[in-house]
């Protein structure tokens, strides 16, 4: 089946309609804004996946997220799972598997989910450690790769289902930075990676998108560590930009789109 992506939408273009949307790193941060975002959007009926480690946090934002209204409006499933294991990927899967029966119209997939444990600000010369760098390229490689592979094995290609992939970029997929090899290594083999789905998969509609530098803790470590201080942005502000972009559905599939350019 092969179809003109202007011609899967839903059936109210300011709307993501109703659908699944699985956000990982979803806790906190982007991912945390990224879920109110997207619960405002979604039509009732839909499922909300929230996919993080930490299940109390989850939880809350949940409870925070149903707050908003009267009667639950969506299906929000919390998933606790370390993504950077094959059996947190599978629990990911296996759990929106369960939602594949429901009648939607959308499936979109936010790869959010990122690692910042390992020392940011290393010369090359130092990574000396293959376990240490095997389990951060793993987590910011392997998961995103298995985890969307395994979402495009669960809800098939079909004639009306709009499919959507987000990869949360950065600006330093595209650009070296000193003493960030790890860091700009992963973001640029993940461009490349949604890249080749966007060439795969016609029927699916690929973003990688750039937040900007945003109030988050990776730039609190940042200023730590280097002292360098930039001027952040609220998680919402570039949140709202990446939805403006997916409901107006007029950008190329496999694009990469940064928060300055939008």
């Amino acid at each position: 089946f092969q179809a003109n992506m202007s011609d899967i939408d839903t059936t109210n273009p300011r709307t993501l309609g109703r659908g699944i949307c699985i956000i990982t790193g979803a806790s906190k941060g982007f991912g945390w804004a990224l879920a109110h975002e997207v619960y405002h959007l979604l039509e009732p009926g839909s499922v909300l996946l929230l996919v993080a480690r930490s299940g109390t946090l989850l939880q809350e934002l949940k409870e925070e997220l149903q707050s908003f209204t009267d009667k639950q409006r969506l299906v929000v499933h919390c998933i606790a799972a370390n993504l950077s294991t094959t059996e947190g990927v599978n629990e990911t899967v296996r759990v929106a598997g369960q939602e594949a029966v429901n009648e939607i119209d959308n499936v979109l997939l936010i790869n959010n989910v990122g690692d910042f444990t390992y020392p940011l600000c290393l010369s090359l010369s130092l990574f000396t450690d293959l376990e240490r760098v095997n389990s951060y390229l793993s987590l910011n490689i392997s998961s995103p790769l298995t985890l969307t592979a395994g979402i495009l094995q669960t809800f098939p290609r079909r004639p009306g289902l709009r499919w959507s992939v987000v990869n949360v970029s950065s600006i330093y997929a595209l650009q070296a930075l000193p003493s960030w090899a790890l860091y700009c290594t992963a973001k640029a083999a993940r461009k490349m990676m949604f890249s080749v789905l966007a060439e795969e998969e016609p029927n699916v509609k690929v973003l990688s998108y750039s937040p900007g530098p945003l109030d988050t803790d990776m730039q609190e470590e940042i200023r730590r560590l280097t002292g360098i201080s930039h001027c952040l942005f609220p998680c919402k502000e570039s949140a709202a930009k990446l939805m403006k972009l997916l409901l107006d559905n007029d950008f190329s599939s496999g694009a990469h789109l940064d928060f300055f350019e939008v």
